[in-house]
C-alpha cells in the first residue's frame, strides 16, 4: 500500500525545508531539529490536570509530567522515543495527552538522561527507577509503554521486573520498538533510505553508537531485548508496527518471540505509515487512530483487572 497522503506530506515538507538528516548533526542540533516538530504537531486534548513533576532516581531527580484524565482508573508510565539521543517531554506531549484521554489512565511521562552525554545504561536505569517509583504509588494496575527507543526501554524493564521479582506490570505497550540492532533485516534494506523513509539506517547507526557507547557487546539483552534467551513469564503485550519503517522486522520478530514464549500479544500493523507516526498525532490521522486503539485496549485491561473476582 502506498504511503498515506498525510505521511507523504510530512516527508515532502521536510524535503522542501532542506532539513539535514539527524546523523549529520551534533546531538544538541539534532535535538533542536526534533523539537521543531512540536509546532507542526500542535496541542493535545485538555485534561483534568497536567503538571510537571520530579521523579527520584538512583542518579538524582529527573523531570516528569503527570497527565490525569477525569476518573483515571489505572496508571501508565510512558517512555518516549528518540534514539536515546533526542526528544523530551514536549515532543511527546500531544500524544501523551491523547493517550491519557483514550486510555482513562493517569499517564506519567519521564525525561530520562540522554546519550551521548549519558550513554547506556543511564536511560535504562532512569526508566527502571521511575517504574518502581510510579508502581509504589499507583492505585490500580500499572501499564508500561514506550515508542521506538522507549519501546526498547519498556521491553528491557519488563524483563527486569520479571527477573527481579517486580514491580507487577499488567500490560506492556511496544510501539515500533527498537528491540534489536540488526540493520541488515529486510525492512532495514527496504525502508532504511530513499524517498519513503522517515528514519534512516544512518540515523539508527548514529543513535546506537551514541547509546551503546563503549559497551563491548551491543547484543546483550539489556541493550537488545530481542536477544534475551527467555521471553516467558512476561506481561501481555500490545505491539504496534509500521510498514515503512526500518525497524518493522524488529517489531515482528519480537511479536514472534513473545508468542513463542506463550505471552499473549495483540499486534497492530499499519501498512501506510512510517516510523514515528504514533507520536505525530494531528499531523497524521493514523497516529490518532493508533493511539485511540491502544488506549481502548488499555482501558479494557484496566477494567478487567479492577473487576470483582
Amino acid at each position: 500500500m502506498p504511503l498515506h497522503p498525510q505521511a507523504r506530506a510530512v516527508l515532502d515538507q521536510g524535503e522542501a525545508l532542506g532539513l539535514p538528516k539527524l546523523n549529520e548533526l551534533p546531538p544538541d542540533q539534532a535535538r533542536a531539529q526534533a523539537r521543531a516538530m512540536i509546532e507542526f504537531v500542535g496541542a493535545g486534548p485538555e485534561l483534568a490536570n497536567v503538571e510537571n513533576i520530579t521523579i527520584p532516581t538512583s542518579a538524582g531527580q529527573i523531570p516528569g509530567r503527570r497527565y490525569t484524565p477525569e476518573g483515571a482508573a489505572g496508571t501508565l508510565l510512558w517512555i518516549h522515543g528518540g534514539g536515546w539521543v533526542i526528544c523530551d517531554l514536549d515532543t511527546h506531549d500531544a500524544m501523551c495527552r491523547l493517550l491519557a484521554k483514550e486510555s482513562g489512565c493517569e499517564v506519567f511521562a519521564i525525561d530520562y538522561r540522554l546519550a551521548p552525554e549519558h550513554p547506556f545504561p543511564a536511560s535504562l536505569d532512569d526508566s527502571w527507577d521511575a517504574l518502581q517509583w510510579v508502581a509504589a504509588q499507583a492505585d490500580g494496575p500499572v501499564i508500561l509503554g514506550g515508542d521506538s527507543a522507549g519501546g526498547n526501554l519498556t521491553a528491557v524493564c519488563t524483563l527486569r521486573a520479571r527477573d527481579r521479582g517486580g514491580p507487577e506490570i499488567a500490560l506492556q505497550v511496544l510501539v515500533y520498538p527498537a528491540v534489536g540492532n540488526d540493520l541488515t533485516t529486510e525492512s532495514a534494506q527496504l525502508y532504511g533510505s530513499g524517498p519513503d523513509t522517515f528514519l534512516t539506517i544512518a540515523e539508527m547507526e548514529y543513535f546506537w553508537s551514541h547509546y551503546a557507547g563503549n559497551v563491548a557487546d551491543d547484543t546483550i539483552p539489556e541493550l537488545a531485548p530481542l536477544s534475551a534467551q527467555d521471553h516467558s513469564g512476561l506481561p501481555p503485550a500490545i505491539v504496534v508496527t509500521a510498514e515503512y519503517d526500518p525497524l518493522r522486522d524488529d517489531g515482528l520478530a519480537y511479536v514472534k518471540a513473545l508468542e513463542d514464549a506463550g505471552v499473549p500479544v495483540t499486534h497492530y500493523h499499519y501498512d501506510d505509515v512510517f516510523h514515528a507516526f504514533f507520536s505525530l498525532v494531528n499531523l497524521i490521522e493514523r497516529g490518532n487512530e493508533a493511539v485511540a486503539q491502544v488506549g481502548a485496549d488499555i482501558r479494557s485491561v484496566v477494567a478487567q483487572a479492577k473487576a470483582p473476582a
